[in-house]
């Protein structure tokens, strides 16, 4: 939602003030999302395609011309699908796996903790249990064995039989580990997608579409995307090879991509549109038996959209690697056992809940320790905030709230009694923590550390974390305050009570789905009266909105409670203001209602 600008250009150019708002609750000037040739764009989507003015601003609002509109409103899979041996090492990849099934080996799969490792796992073992083929998801210890393969997991699972290992979600700096699993005898195919901190792993096919060697220009996946672009190479290889066994539907299993799609919080560009817009199609079918008794515990009443994916399957998914059992997402997503799957949902969502109570005590601390660098309106380019008796499974969250509660990178670290932290960040678009945690290990300041753009993890000495804290403000303090200067929220159109209608919903679902790289469209609620503004739940704010007209909308400020936003509207009940926020669709008892989600507020 939040964008740069040229700030010359803003001060410049008065009309890219939206509602004159150069200043909001949180401190951000409003911009039209669209300048002038865009504004020409959205009239020429809207008449030769006959689509509604609205959803024709936010095509035209995010690039999107008018020769590419019909198939960005419906991406399928066929059309957007690249060639899976467009990526490197690819055929390699897919002719091993082949062999595993024809020889019937026993494979080892090792997945990451998160979401993405989940459902990257469970495809693979869905892809193996459907030609007959005996497996093993192995999911690490997240503090106990850390990210990653570690070379006494690989020689264990060679110990157990297995004589292929496919690393999913991970691998690609993992060189060591990969060496041992091959001197004791198995063979390595890593599907992987986070960037590279190093040397590859020698002689074994490494897929991963940010390898510097990669030209399919398919970086933008999640892992389980490239573990599906595998499986539909495996099954082209193995239609060659056993003619009279019928593939998997392979187009059933996008349920599982949308979902990690979703949750790893990549671009939603190309493929990655198609992969959610049919998955969540897949999705609401609840074929997958894991993900079904998941929304049953999730109290999920209504059709599935990204944000059920991101914000309470997800959790629950992940809750088992940050608390609890690592392997209890992967083997969910896997099961066909409707008793295992009903039991597994019921403890993600149990550790779920602890996971939450958790939360909300460091976030405290947290965020005390934050603010007090804060104070002023200063303080450091990344936020460094670090905890004895922090759990480290949760870090990665906690790094995620001080982002956005201070619009700066950040990351939390939990400290062992040994004085080595496991830490994790966050960072804000336009500044590559990645690449800086990778020059941090290079300088000798981290143990270990690696990532992407917008999230990295890292291992740290308390000894040096003086220094390290030092390191990122002398390479991050600069970029990080123009980035910050520059920010604006940027609006696609203005919409009054009266407006804000299941219609409009409907039409704009069809310029769908939203999320990183294609973000939901912003709306100015102009100069309506805040009837009442009041504390719901632990700490959001519920808003009831009244305009010129008499029309009503209800409006939630999510997490808005002792933020400047929740107090600007508690502050101005009865008083008129500007809000500006986004549309999405409210059921309660199974009848369907419009809802604002307010996301910043001006004085009118």
């Amino acid at each position: 939602m939040f964008s740069r600008c040229r700030t010359g250009e803003a001060v410049a150019d008065e009309k890219r003030f939206f509602l004159g708002v150069r200043k909001s609750a949180t401190g951000l000037a409003w911009e039209h999302r669209l300048n002038e040739r865009q504004d020409m764009a959205a009239l020429a989507i809207a008449q030769d395609h006959g689509v509604p003015d609205i959803v024709a601003r936010v095509l035209a609002g995010r690039g999107v011309t008018t020769a590419e509109t019909v198939r960005f409103l419906d991406p399928t899979i066929r059309d957007l699908l690249p060639n899976p041996v467009s990526l490197t090492d690819m055929e390699a990849a897919a002719e091993r796996l082949a062999d595993a099934v024809v020889r019937n080996e026993k494979v080892a799969i090792f997945g990451d903790y998160d979401v993405d490792g989940a459902a990257s796992s469970a495809l693979l073992s869905r892809f193996l249990v459907h030609y007959g083929v005996s497996s093993e998801i192995y999911i690490p210890d997240r503090i106990f064995e850390g990210y990653g393969p570690n070379p006494d997991a690989m020689r264990e699972l060679v110990g157990r039989g297995a004589t292929l290992i496919v690393t999913v979600d991970c691998g690609t700096n993992s060189a060591p580990s990969i060496a041992a699993a091959r001197e004791a005898g198995a063979d390595v195919v890593v599907l992987d997608h986070h960037q590279v901190g190093g040397a590859l792993p020698e002689a074994i096919p490494v897929v991963n579409p940010n390898r510097e060697d990669d030209l399919s220009g398919q970086g933008h996946m999640c892992a389980a995307g490239v573990v599906f672009l595998a499986l539909v190479q495996t099954a082209k290889v193995l239609r060659a090879r056993l003619p009279a066994t019928p593939g998997p539907d392979l187009l059933g299993y996008l349920d599982l991509v949308a979902l990690a799609t979703v949750c790893d919080v990549v671009a939603l560009t190309g493929i990655n549109r198609a992969f959610v817009a049919k998955g969540l199609l897949a999705i609401r079918q609840l074929q997958n038996k894991g993900l079904a008794a998941l929304s049953g515990v999730a109290r999920i009443g209504e059709p599935m959209n990204t944000f059920h994916l991101s914000f309470l399957l997800g959790p629950r998914i992940n809750a088992g690697g940050r608390i609890g059992d690592a392997a209890l997402g992967s083997r969910l997503l896997a099961s066909e056992d409707p008793v295992e799957v009903q039991r597994i949902a019921e403890t993600l969502d149990r550790l779920n809940q602890e996971r939450q109570a958790m939360e909300q005590t460091m976030l405290a601390e947290a965020r005390a320790e934050a603010d007090a660098e804060l104070i002023g309106g200063g303080g450091p380019g990344i936020l460094v905030t670090a905890r004895d008796n922090w759990h480290p499974g949760i870090v990665g969250l906690l790094a995620s709230r001080l982002k956005d509660h201070a619009r700066r990178p950040a990351f939390a670290i939990a400290f062992n009694p040994s004085g080595v932290g496991a830490g994790s960040g966050r960072s804000i678009p336009g500044f590559d923590l990645g690449h800086l945690v990778r020059d941090a290990v290079t300088e000798g300041l981290l143990v270990k550390g690696g990532g992407h753009a917008m999230a990295a993890g890292i291992t740290v000495e308390r000894a040096k974390l003086g220094a390290l804290r030092a390191f990122f403000e002398d390479r991050a303090q600069a970029a990080v305050a123009k980035l910050r200067d520059e920010e604006t929220l940027k609006i696609d159109a203005a919409v009054a009570a009266e407006g804000a209608t299941e219609s409009l919903l409907d039409s704009l679902e069809a310029a769908g789905p939203y999320g990183a790289g294609h973000p939901a469209p912003a709306f100015a609620v102009p100069r309506h009266r805040i009837v009442d503004a009041r504390l719901v739940g632990a700490n959001h704010i519920r808003v009831e909105l009244r305009s010129d007209g008499g029309g009503r909308l209800q409006a939630m400020a999510f997490r808005a409670a002792d933020t400047d936003l929740g107090d600007f509207l508690v502050r101005n009940r009865g008083s008129t203001v500007h809000l500006a926020g986004t549309l999405s669709s409210n059921y309660w008892n199974g009848v369907r209602r419009v809802q604002f989600r307010v996301l910043d507020a001006a004085r009118a």
